[in-house]
């Protein structure tokens, strides 16, 4: 008997960009008009995954790294059958469960309670495993005392926070996951964490997707590295983040206002620490003062909260500022068009040396997650001669807030 449980070969996705999707005659008439009048609305092949191929044994867990739009996500939709290959073939051997994007399924009129049976049964879960681990899943959410309150009353964290609880005490044999791991509040994560840990202890095959890379190295024995959709290198977990860092420390510049979202209303325009608009910044062995200062346009008036993340070299956050503190979402405040800007001041806690990365975040209501700019800012810290990551005894948690002011303009 294999004991492979995952084979990829010549794995390849096209997607062609430029071309509306079929749908109603008008749409259909409209397009013709345009394929006729217009030079510019001409069909462009874009290869999300070309000629991948790797195999993951039984037990094994894969983390799997690359920038945004690296391929990590179509990969994970192809395994999962959500979207077929365009070439190339996969073999699972055994029952999969998918963790890409939470609450898929879910319906607003319905109760949790109701929506944990429908989640589950869209999850392939049979009525009566879900009954047997229903006091379990309601439990690891939270939200006992809502059950059977229509979700559409819920907060966005509440409703993330079931459908995960949902998903993850699916039983199987190869589980999928994709940066879900950021959902719903810190000490949510830090639930989100153990049970990941757990999964991947008890021998099950995992496939996981993310930018922390502290979590892939926890979990993982060995990484995939994507670049523009090709399988770049495959090796141990810790060659391919030290691969992957080195890669991201080469970045010569920042692109300022590109958020990795679709959503337009809202631009980063500038980002100063202690003054400076560098994308590369210093400080010394004594520095202890951090000044971040975010500007940013919007074009229409928006509900929204915007702050910062600090991370070290293994993608660990150690800082966070936002002048919700520790859940953002709950502190949104109204921005009119225009241009704005958001200050904060921090007295760091010891450092060790290394470099450390400062991350942009946007929040929106309705919007499950947030929009970021990755790696906006890199920081070389030449702090005490140890090794590189923060001095957790010092604060709870190993975590420090950066407190902030909003000035308008």
């Amino acid at each position: 008997m294999s004991d492979i449980a995952i084979k990829v070969e010549n794995l390849s996705k096209k997607y062609m960009i430029g071309k509306a999707r079929s749908g109603s005659f008008r749409e259909t008439l409209s397009g013709q008009l345009n394929s006729i009048f217009s030079t510019k609305n001409k069909e462009e092949e874009f290869w999300a995954l070309k000629d991948v191929s790797f195999e993951v044994k039984k037990g094994e867990v894969l983390g799997v790294i690359g920038r945004n739009g690296a391929g990590k996500s179509t990969l994970l939709k192809i395994l999962s059958r959500i979207t077929e290959p365009t070439t190339g073939r996969v073999e699972l051997n055994g029952r999969v469960a998918s963790l890409l994007e939470v609450g898929t399924g879910f319906h607003p009129e319905l109760t949790g309670r109701e929506n944990i049976f429908l989640n589950g049964a869209l999850l392939g879960m049979a009525r009566q495993e879900i009954k047997s681990k229903f006091d379990e899943i309601v439990d690891f959410s939270g939200v006992e005392q809502f059950i059977d309150t229509p979700v559409k009353k819920y907060s966005s964290g509440m409703y993330v926070r079931l459908a995960f609880a949902v998903a993850a005490h699916l039983e199987s044999e190869i589980l999928l996951v994709d940066e879900v791991l950021a959902v719903g509040d810190f000490e949510f994560q830090r639930k989100c964490m153990g049970k990941m840990e757990d999964v991947a202890s008890c021998g099950k095959t995992v496939l996981i997707v993310s930018h922390n890379m502290a979590l892939i190295q926890k979990l993982s024995s060995k990484g995939i590295l994507l670049n523009n959709g090709r399988l770049e290198k495959w090796k141990s977990v810790g060659e391919i983040i030290d691969l992957y860092v080195n890669s991201i420390n080469e970045q010569s510049s920042r692109i300022i206002g590109k958020l990795n979202s679709q959503h337009d209303d809202i631009e980063i325009q500038d980002i100063l620490v202690n003054n400076s608009d560098s994308p590369h910044i210093s400080l010394h062995q004594h520095q202890t003062n951090l000044n971040i200062e975010i500007k940013f346009f919007c074009r229409e008036k928006l509900n929204l909260s915007i702050g910062a993340i600090l991370y070290d070299r293994n993608k660990m956050q150690i800082g966070f500022f936002s002048p919700g503190h520790m859940q953002p979402e709950k502190f949104i405040l109204i921005f009119d068009p225009g241009e704005h800007k958001i200050v904060g001041n921090a007295q760091l806690p010891l450092l060790n040396k290394g470099i450390y990365y400062l991350t942009i975040i946007v929040h929106l209501p309705g919007l499950i997650g947030y929009m970021t700019l990755d790696n906006a800012v890199t920081i070389n810290h030449q702090g005490s001669p140890t090794e590189s990551g923060f001095v957790f005894d010092q604060h709870k948690n190993g975590y420090f807030i950066i407190e902030g002011t909003i000035q308008q303009n």
